[in-house]
């Protein structure tokens, strides 16, 4: 059983000797054995007096003196105890007091009664001094040591009195010496089973307790990484969330305001291109660690709320609290001065922009923050970056329900709230629309027209551009190519619908569906300060022009990154921005339109020039030599019926310009 022991200790923790088992055993159950002592001596005692009872039936003769003798030694040793106790003693003191209390009761016991005049009663009597010695083994929790020697002394009590006291036959003598040894050897015995017993359920709970120790540690750093972002060591965008619900319910229960503060690294997606993602790794590490000590100072919550984007949570005493938080962030990462030499602006160090939201009377939602912060961020990048913008509630710009808009374009595929209008694209040489441009339009529940320039950041930003961006492709190839009412359509494709796996392969899919040529396709993408030079858009774009499909580059001149679009893809045609156009009034404006021109015919590719407006616009690109142009001079966007209504009138007049010919001249 040692070995049993030793062995499932040494599973428990291999670090522990099993001496030091043993020490930590004694120690866990100082309490429990001294405990156990206690409730076992005043039972002792209990019995003990109650056996008074047999005193005055066997050798009543005596029993006054018996009585007295078990009540003075039975309130003796409930006295020591209770004062060992009290005084805090080890266990293995109370132990032996317990041990010689029982001794001292059963000299006692001999002592009083061998004074009887019943000596044969007496001599059978005193086998009972066996249940002394049964209760040392059996009825206290002692050390199989202590137990051993106070059984022991019990047995050569009883033999000394056997021999000494009782007038028997020697044979009845060895009868109850050998009744009282086998008694002796069985509860020894027994006691050394109830140690081990006992040491064996300690070393289980031991490792039990171990294992349970080890599972919560397990569980603690379980946790603790599904709430860590593993890059950056901040909380992730589930520790975060929690965060925002228990700020909310503060908010709702002790009217305690916070603000929210959404962090965005400026042009990071280029620093990944051009200086690797392991360099792009340490550069957000190193951000991360000085906003969260700015954070910290300012007791804030800050955590990374995924790619470059950070979120910062801040009790709101005051409006101008969470503004002066705002800036000294975006002045501690300029102080850091991470070099990024490839930015679009002129800056040279990374910087962040940063929005702003808080909590305020008409907030219904914790979501409702969140969003506010997210489009205040989003006017701080379109503002130039590297800055930061508080939502206002009270800006025009902000008085669209971007809710409304959210949940209408959700359902507006399936409630048919979204449609296609097309604005032709006139070549000037001929005459002849060349393509049209398909423009969306939505309209919500009430037949409220929503502009684009509100719905499309919205659906960009909610992930629904994609889906409505597969119905304007499929729509255009089935109403417009398809049926043969334009020769070229061209659709305006979002940075994240190009970035959207699969993109390419539905746009093929769908071209062979309707029986439609690449060519007859056209992809127009936006210039703007939001596209990225990202390897994933450059994949697809190639993938796109493998189908044959046109790629047009929108707004020329817009944005920073036109002459690396130009330097890294070969467009079909190049649309100049309108404003260039409207810049003509003066010479330096026709200047730098000529300019542009000259650097898009160098390159080689097709120019159509936007925001023709009027006789003179049109008359200024023949004048440029400039074939296509597009605008309200040349016709306003219209719904696919009016083109087919168009191209039946134009068909018609030309029959008539034909047969006044052949009349004129003759068969």
């Amino acid at each position: 059983m040692h070995v049993l022991a030793e062995t499932a200790a040494a599973t428990v923790r291999p670090t522990l000797s099993p001496e030091q088992l043993r020490c930590l055993y004694k120690q866990n159950s100082e309490s429990s054995r001294k405990n156990a002592t206690r409730k076992g001596l005043w039972t002792a005692v209990a019995a003990y007096l109650a056996y008074s009872f047999t005193d005055y039936l066997f050798i009543g003769d005596v029993v006054q003196y018996t009585v007295a003798g078990r009540l003075v030694v039975g309130i003796a040793a409930l006295c020591v105890l209770e004062f060992l106790l009290y005084r805090k003693a080890k266990a293995d003191t109370v132990d032996m007091a317990a041990a010689l209390s029982v001794l001292a009761a059963y000299l006692v016991w001999l002592l009083t009664g061998q004074m009887t005049a019943v000596r044969d009663a007496f001599s059978y009597y005193m086998v009972f001094g066996a249940i002394f010695m049964m209760s040392v083994n059996l009825f206290f929790s002692f050390r199989f040591p202590v137990a051993l020697a106070a059984s022991a002394t019990n047995v050569l009590i009883f033999t000394g009195a056997l021999y000494l006291f009782a007038p028997m036959l020697l044979l009845h003598k060895l009868i109850l010496g050998a009744f009282c040894f086998s008694c002796f050897v069985f509860t020894s015995y027994v006691n050394l089973q109830l140690n081990r017993e006992r040491y064996k359920v300690f070393l289980n709970a031991l490792e039990a307790s171990l294992q349970q120790a080890a599972a919560d540690e397990r569980g603690k750093a379980l946790l603790h990484l599904s709430n860590t972002d593993s890059l950056t060591g901040l909380e992730n965008r589930r520790a975060v969330d929690q965060r925002l619900r228990d700020h909310w319910q503060r908010w709702q229960d002790d009217s305690a305001p916070f603000a929210v503060l959404l962090i965005d690294v400026d042009y990071f997606k280029r620093y990944n291109d051009c200086y690797g993602h392991q360099e792009g790794d340490r550069c957000l590490i190193a951000v991360s660690e000085l906003l969260r000590s700015v954070a910290e100072s300012w007791g804030s919550i800050i955590g990374r709320y995924g790619g470059e984007e950070f979120i910062v949570i801040t009790p709101m005493p005051n409006p101008e609290r969470m503004v002066e938080l705002a800036e000294a962030m975006c002045a501690a990462v300029r102080a850091l001065a991470w070099p990024h030499e490839h930015r679009r602006d002129g800056t040279t160090v990374i910087t962040v922009s940063v929005g702003v939201s808080y909590t305020r009377d008409e907030s219904k939602q914790v979501e409702k923050v969140i969003h506010e912060a997210d489009r205040a961020l989003y006017a701080a990048k379109a503002a130039g970056r590297n800055t930061l913008v508080v939502f206002d509630p009270e800006d025009p710009e902000s008085s669209d329900d971007s809710e409304d808009i959210a949940a209408t374009l959700k359902i507006a595929l399936d409630h048919g709230l979204v449609s296609l209008v097309y604005q032709p694209i006139r070549n000037v040489q001929t005459g002849k629309t060349d393509a049209v441009e398909a423009l969306m339009r939505l309209s919500m529940l009430d037949g409220t027209s929503v502009p684009p320039v509100k719905f499309i950041p919205v659906a960009e930003r909610t992930g629904s551009i994609v889906e409505l961006g597969r119905w304007a492709i499929r729509t255009v190839c089935r109403d417009l190519l398809a049926a043969h009412l334009v020769q070229v359509a061209s659709v305006n494709v979002s940075p994240i619908e190009l970035k959207t796996p699969g993109f390419a392969t539905y746009v093929a899919a769908t071209l062979a569906e309707f029986g439609v040529t690449g060519a007859r396709l056209a992809f127009e993408i936006t210039e703007g300060v939001e596209l990225e030079i990202d390897q994933d858009v450059v994949r697809c774009i190639s993938d796109l022009r493998k189908l044959g499909a046109q790629v047009w580059l929108d707004d020329f001149g817009t944005g920073f990154a036109g002459l690396s679009w130009l330097r890294l893809i070969e467009f079909d045609t190049v649309k100049i921005d309108r404003s260039f156009l409207h810049d003509c009034n003066t010479e330096r404006g026709k200047r730098m339109l000529l300019d542009i021109i000259s650097l898009l015919r160098n390159r080689g590719v097709q120019i159509l020039i936007e925001g023709v407006e009027t006789i003179e616009h049109q008359r200024l690109m023949q004048q440029y030599g400039i074939n296509q142009i597009q605008g309200y001079f040349i016709g306003r966007p219209a719904p696919a019926a009016q083109l087919e209504a168009d191209n039946v009138l134009q068909f018609s007049m030309i029959r008539n310009l034909d047969s006044k010919r052949l009349f004129r001249n003759g068969p």
